[in-house]
């Protein structure tokens, strides 16, 4: 039994791909597990194989672009299995040598957890355990986050970590805990009311550039190619008070003025919710800025909303569109009409919105679509006067598209999650082309 309070350090992993760019792409569930774990009383150490703003990294302003900017990266040997793609594949993110450095001047963990986000990044989730496996070989390590909850069979085969964790972090963290160190600490949080749980660790960060923001937790819609029901069953809201005193938390002790929403059902019950945290931030006094890179709901968005959206200082907002083929996506979602999407737009544009601002995902590589379909969506967002943004498709086990996808795909993605790169386009009827790219992107532009 151990009678010290363990040493725990959280890692989050290098990203192997033929693209990545820090989108406003914390690692969110790792920092709340840390502010749990702090709120404990735990020793935590944290190293971010993503850090933009490592000591010994160029120097970079953290205000730029609203926080966001590129990885560093060294370009790699793509996996075998990818041989064919005709892009080149890089290592996003800190030297391997920092790493091993930062490591060694770690002091000696009890246990080291390490999370994980996109399905087929995990070759950087093996190098990264590898590496950590070099220095300290006796030391327990868990896997965590999306990957290992959504192919956990896999993950328990290849990733080189002790244990797979695939429970959501706040139900079974101190449990967890207990089975790899033997101590014992007492819940100072109800897992079941968001408002009682503490605030992410961003101080852990070398730099806080951006604050992302979890409002809500899980969805009501049921999406056929989204895997929140599944990671996030129930529907967890907190309210408009805690959100907002967290926002001024971070203003007034880390000078945060980027806050990017997480939510993927900010807009949902807006009258109960939304409003009165955008009509708290009015109030607040604060000058700060707001994104909304996981999209909002549409049907949320009317007058009062748009004028809220814009005098608490949303920038960037993205509308979860997904396909403009009103009469037939029945077979995505349920989530938006054709008279719902151009009275969200008008509402938007009338309060003072720019088309630059104001951007529409619209899905891309789907099993079976055609790409007509997709060329005729981005014709009508820009008739919208709005911005289509294409978002190419990754194929997510435990979806309703995801039997279809597998029956669809040229790639055994089944198999092996390397193949539902969305760079890829894994599902498209033909390979991926840097033709087809090009022509959306220039009717994208207008």
């Amino acid at each position: 039994m151990i009678r010290d309070v363990p040493h725990i350090l959280l890692i989050n992993p290098w990203i192997h791909d033929f693209a990545a760019y820090d989108f406003w792409a914390k690692p969110l569930g790792l920092l709340t597990v840390a502010g749990i774990l702090k709120a404990h009383g735990f020793r935590l150490s944290y190293i971010d194989c993503l850090d933009r703003f490592h000591h010994r990294a160029p120097p970079a302003d953290p205000s730029a672009r609203y926080g966001r900017g590129p990885y560093h990266k060294v370009g790699i040997a793509k996996p075998e299995k990818l041989r064919d793609v005709p892009r080149h594949y890089s290592r996003y993110g800190v030297r391997p040598e920092w790493f091993r450095d930062d490591l060694a001047g770690t002091r000696h963990p009890d246990l080291v957890l390490v999370t994980s986000l996109m399905t087929y990044w995990y070759p950087g989730v093996q190098e990264t355990i590898e590496h950590i496996r070099s220095v300290w070989p006796e030391t327990p390590i868990v896997l965590g986050g999306i990957y290992a909850r959504l192919c956990a069979d896999h993950a328990r085969e290849n990733s080189g970590a002790d244990h797979v964790f695939v429970e959501p972090a706040e139900v079974g963290l101190l449990d967890l805990i207990q089975q790899f160190t033997g101590f014992t600490a007492r819940a100072e949080f109800d897992p079941r009311n968001f408002d009682t749980y503490p605030y992410p660790a961003l101080d852990l960060q070398s730099t806080v550039n951006y604050v992302p923001i979890l409002t809500t937790r899980g969805c009501p819609f049921d999406c056929t190619y989204c895997a929140s029901r599944f990671l996030a069953p129930r529907l967890l809201r907190r309210s408009p008070s805690s959100v907002i005193e967290e926002i001024k938390h971070w203003h007034t002790v880390f000078g945060a003025k980027d806050f990017v929403l997480y939510d993927d059902a900010f807009l949902v019950d807006a009258e109960q919710h939304a409003k009165p945290i955008l009509e708290g931030i009015c109030s607040s006094g604060l000058h700060i800025r707001f994104h909304t890179p996981n999209a909002l709901h549409i049907r949320g968005i009317d007058q009062e909303s748009a004028r809220l959206m814009l005098r608490a200082g949303f920038k960037t907002l993205r509308l979860g569109l997904e396909t403009a083929e009103f009469d037939h996506r029945q077979k995505l979602d349920k989530k938006v009409s054709r008279a719902e999407f151009k009275r969200a737009v008008r509402c938007l544009l009338e309060a003072g919105f720019s088309k630059d601002q104001v951007g529409a995902y619209l899905l891309v590589g789907l099993p079976d679509q055609d790409m007509n379909a997709v060329e005729q969506s981005i014709q009508t967002v820009v008739d919208s006067c709005i911005t289509p943004i294409p978002a190419y498709y990754t194929p997510i086990p435990h979806t309703a598209l995801w039997p279809q996808a597998v029956a669809g795909s040229r790639y055994d993605i089944a198999a092996d999650p390397i193949f539902t790169n969305n760079a890829i386009m894994p599902c498209s009827k033909d390979p991926f082309s840097w033709d087809l790219i090009s022509r959306l992107k220039e009717l994208a532009s207008g």
